[in-house]
């Protein structure tokens, strides 16, 4: 075969492979659950967060936690926070922080992940109960 005839074979088959749409994951793919939503009034309580893709239901490893705030928006009191430090992670996708829980009533957890390898940010907002 003449050289032009292969070069725009391999042109075409390169456009076709470009025009091809891939299947890209998005923050809508993954769901950051607490583990428990009812605690104890008091110091040190410890917030767990799996980070699950909910196209596999498998836990996601990896990802960075760069935002979390905890406060009692809830129960109208967006101002009443309590710092939130960060914990070692004790299985795969399983996120850990402390926190004080230093009054009872509702607290909201707000923490935001960035998976490795996807534009999106994942973020969640889950109610606490604390109870005295």
């Amino acid at each position: 075969m003449p050289r032009y005839i292969h070069s725009a074979l391999a042109a075409l088959v390169v456009a076709a492979q470009l025009s091809v749409p891939v299947a890209q994951a998005s923050a809508s793919d993954y769901i950051l659950v607490l583990v428990q939503t009812t605690y104890a009034f008091g110091d040190d309580a410890v917030l767990e967060v799996r980070l699950i893709d909910t196209r596999t239901n498998a836990p996601v490893e990896g990802a960075v936690i760069f935002a979390t705030r905890l406060d009692m928006a809830p129960d109208g009191m967006e101002t009443m926070t309590s710092p939130v430090l960060a914990l070692p992670g004790e299985e795969p996708g399983l996120y850990r922080f402390s926190a004080d829980l230093t009054m009872d009533g509702n607290w909201r957890f707000s923490v935001a992940a960035k998976v490795r390898g996807e534009m999106q940010t994942v973020q969640a907002q889950i109610v606490i109960e604390v109870q005295p």
